[in-house]
């Protein structure tokens, strides 16, 4: 019963942004944003449930992978967009690179902050003692170093100008690769509360068919709700006031991460930290190598010529963007994340926009790396086992949903 109730409150909440949006009919922008705003919380706790329950058949690091990338199907949706229309429109391009630099440094700057000062906050009341930082599973090692990999990679876009065809197919094979190599840990037994408990106590016949419906019909809500969503945040934003290249870089991503961002926070009040940071971590392998890989596939069926050429503010975008991912990834090496490391991710984030312009930027862009390199000479003797995880025959102990 508890289940059915579950189920059927989120099931409400989606269905009025379900009826608009197959129905066209049309209402005022902050309506719009309320009705598909909700179905996009309803259909981030769905994923939320079906991904613990989905770790009773399958390893936890897949079931994390699958939920960030339906977690991240806003965005792709959004910024796919703006690339495929890039190819008729050129000045789309300049879209294309606002939203999707946009929404990586709203998910590590935001997110990651956030996830661990939450964790940490609920860990504190728990034990009745200050917890100082965030212990994350072994397992988090594979995925890690797949994002330092493509954070090393991610440099050759602004050095280079460009995202070349044969660059986003590279990193297409890369993120399949990362996909393959999650699967094969075994499923172990996770710790499940809640609606997930109840779908996992289930018997097989009927967990499985119930936790790949409920995949599937968070994505479609997502997809379906996710552009509208959008729009009607850009739509608001316009109406009072707001610079559009802003709303693009940051409105919409605001929009198209909450899925995420809601996953990743639900798990972090629980106590299920590791797994918080662990879905953003996914999140942000999918961006680094899915999302960027397929920005010039996008172009190319939109009838550009398959490289999206960046201008110089692009350039500074993903170079600001990319210094970031390198400071997180050094932050977590050694597989604990400090709050100092969360509280100077979220003032480094919120200075650009105290400090707006191209030197701004750039100093941005040097602190990020002093940083960075800071925590690397810290954390120096996790750096080699860190990149070699991906590549190691035996994979570590598989992730799970562990509590702080």
């Amino acid at each position: 019963m508890v289940l059915f109730r579950s189920l059927s409150l989120c099931g409400a909440l989606a269905a009025p942004a379900l009826v608009l949006r197959l129905t066209g009919a049309e209402v005022v922008p902050w309506l719009a944003l309320l009705l598909f705003g909700a179905a996009v919380v309803a259909a981030s706790f769905l994923l939320a449930w079906a991904a613990e329950a989905a770790q009773v058949d399958i390893s936890g690091g897949l079931a994390i992978a699958l939920l960030a990338l339906i977690a991240v199907l806003p965005e792709y949706v959004v910024d796919l967009y703006f690339a495929h229309t890039a190819g008729q429109n050129p000045e789309f391009v300049a879209y294309a690179a606002a939203n999707m630099t946009g929404s990586n440094r709203l998910l590590l700057g935001l997110g990651w902050s956030t996830v661990v000062l939450v964790s940490l906050a609920v860990a504190s009341r728990r034990s009745g003692r200050t917890v100082g930082e965030l212990v994350l599973d072994p397992g988090h090692r594979t995925e890690l170093g797949f994002l330092a990999i493509a954070s090393v990679v991610a440099f050759v876009v602004p050095v280079s100008g460009q995202i070349t065809l044969v660059f986003g197919l590279a990193l297409l094979g890369f993120f399949g690769f990362y996909l393959w190599k999650v699967s094969r840990a075994e499923a172990e037994e996770p710790d499940l509360v809640g609606p997930a408990s109840i779908i996992g106590a289930l018997p097989p016949r009927t967990r499985r068919p119930l936790v790949a419906a409920l995949f599937a019909f968070a994505a479609v809500v997502i997809l379906l709700c996710a552009e509208p969503f959008a729009h009607a945040l850009i739509d608001t934003g316009t109406q009072l006031g707001v610079d559009r290249f802003l709303l693009v870089q940051w409105l919409a991503p605001l929009a198209s991460e909450a899925p995420e961002f809601i996953v990743a926070i639900l798990f972090a009040l629980r106590g299920n930290g590791s797994a918080a940071i662990g879905t953003l971590i996914s999140s942000k392998v999918n961006q680094w190598t899915l999302l960027v890989g397929s920005l010039p596939l996008a172009y190319l069926i939109g009838g550009g010529s398959g490289t999206l050429v960046l201008d110089p503010r692009q350039i500074e975008e993903f170079l600001l963007t990319a210094t970031q991912t390198l400071l997180g990834v050094s932050a977590l090496l050694a597989l604990r994340f400090p709050r100092w490391a969360a509280w100077t991710l979220l003032a480094l984030f919120a200075a650009q926009f105290a400090l707006p312009g191209q030197e701004a930027r750039y100093a941005l862009c040097a602190v990020y790396g002093a940083v960075a390199v800071a925590a690397l000479v810290r954390n120096r003797r996790h750096i080699v086992p860190t990149f070699l995880a991906p590549f190691r025959r035996s994979a570590e102990p598989a992730q799970e949903l562990t509590r702080v």
